[in-house]
């Protein structure tokens, strides 16, 4: 049943830029209702951008932590695009224990360009040494967490935390397993796509989406859809390799290259997985994917490199070389805005589990890569309140199948 107040109840954690795209592109889809260009669904199950509302925010940073979300995303380090400055939402950001979400490295570099860890926080930091971990303190953050979760009523909790987030995730993944709100997992922590951790929200009674959101327009879906084009028209790849070069704390995050190999994992995983959809070897294939290098310079402008060494006709050599320039942290939020209302219909049709058709959509590594056509027949069945194989398999009890 569609809800009645027609509000999404919407959590971030991370107040980066990413977070910054999102909000200020379902206010401006809110206010311009005729402007569809952009979006890749208007409608999804009956919600639009403008049924989408945050309630709370948790970040570490001092710069964030208080204000509320509509001045929040334009707090430094935060280096996006403003497209849209007339914010409403005067939900709250508040406090949350650091974990393993900042990497040390970052504190050599300008405050401008890194996190800044309020004090109150930096003994909740497991990655610095020389700082005691200050247990009782998480304790009580955790607390105050799922207090202003429950206060707030939040459904749905978006997940953007740095990359290499291991520990700082499944703290807030138990904590959406334990109120029942829905994660959209959009970092290379692998929760969706591990067996494990979707029993937890199977036997949680909730769906989820992730793992490693994979941008409207970015370097992953176009590698996708080369590696799609090539065996479709015959070819055999020898080698693709896709570089990205970045300015923003992402980028900055991923200089740290402990904090890289879910990372790699995953992007080279939307490359590999249309070798494994066909049961085509990778044995003979040079694939490589990933993060090459951090400039300041650039911003939130993000530059990805593709090369495909392709054998055509009778063997005959083909050589692809292309780059594409985006601004990340737009082209990250016009999938979460979709995600979000996939996984709120998903909530109200009773369905439970990770979801197979908008994870492969929306995520780098979903629990079951697709080719693009199929993920999105999932999407639009969905989107229309439709059952497919799929979904069926999802309810969350089988009476009401």
């Amino acid at each position: 049943m569609q809800n009645q107040e027609n509000k999404i109840k919407v959590a971030i954690l991370g107040v980066g830029n990413c977070a910054s795209s999102l909000v200020q592109g379902v206010e401006y889809y809110s206010k311009f209702t005729d402007k569809t260009s952009g979006l890749m669904a208007d409608n999804i199950g009956g919600y639009t951008a403008a049924n989408i509302e945050f309630v709370c925010g948790f970040d570490v940073d001092e710069r964030k932590i208080g204000l509320p979300i509509k001045e929040a995303i334009f707090a430094q380090p935060n280096c996006t695009l403003v497209l849209n400055d007339d914010i409403r939402c005067e939900a709250l950001v508040y406090r949350s224990p650091v974990l393993d979400g900042v990497s040390p490295m970052m504190a050599a570099y300008p405050e401008a360009n890194r996190f800044v860890i309020k004090e109150e926080l930096k003994n909740t930091d497991l990655l610095t040494i020389g700082v005691d971990y200050n247990k009782d303190l998480v304790a009580k953050l955790r607390q105050e967490i799922v207090d202003k979760l429950i206060e707030t009523e939040t459904e749905v909790l978006i997940n953007y935390l740095p990359v290499g987030s291991q520990q700082g995730t499944e703290f807030f993944a138990e904590i959406c397993i334990e109120l029942g709100i829905s994660l959209v997992n959009c970092i290379p922590v692998f929760i969706a796509s591990d067996p494990v951790w979707e029993q937890k929200f199977i036997d949680a009674g909730i769906p989820i989406i992730g793992d490693d959101m994979r941008s409207q327009f970015g370097a992953s879906i176009v590698s996708q859809m080369l590696q799609e084009l090539a065996f479709e028209r015959g070819h055999h790849v020898k080698a693709h390799i896709q570089r990205n070069v970045g300015g923003n704390t992402d980028f900055l995050n991923m200089e740290d290259k402990n904090r890289l190999k879910s990372k790699k994992i995953s992007k080279e995983n939307v490359i590999r997985a249309q070798n494994d959809i066909r049961g085509i070897s990778t044995q003979d294939s040079f694939l490589h994917a990933g993060p090459s290098e951090y400039i300041a310079y650039y911003g939130d402008n993000k530059v990805a490199n593709f090369r495909l060494e392709l054998e055509g006709f009778m063997g005959a050599p083909v050589i692809f070389d292309a780059q594409l320039s985006v601004q990340d942290s737009p082209n990250s939020a016009g999938v979460v805005i979709d995600a979000i209302r996939y996984v709120y219909v998903a909530r109200e049709l009773g369905l439970v589990g990770a979801l197979r058709g908008p994870s492969a959509s929306t995520q780098k590594t979903p629990p079951e890569q697709m080719m693009f056509s199929d993920a999105i027949n999932e999407c639009h069945a969905l989107a229309n309140r439709q059952l497919t194989e799929s979904t069926t398999k999802q309810f969350r009890k089988k009476e009401l199948v």
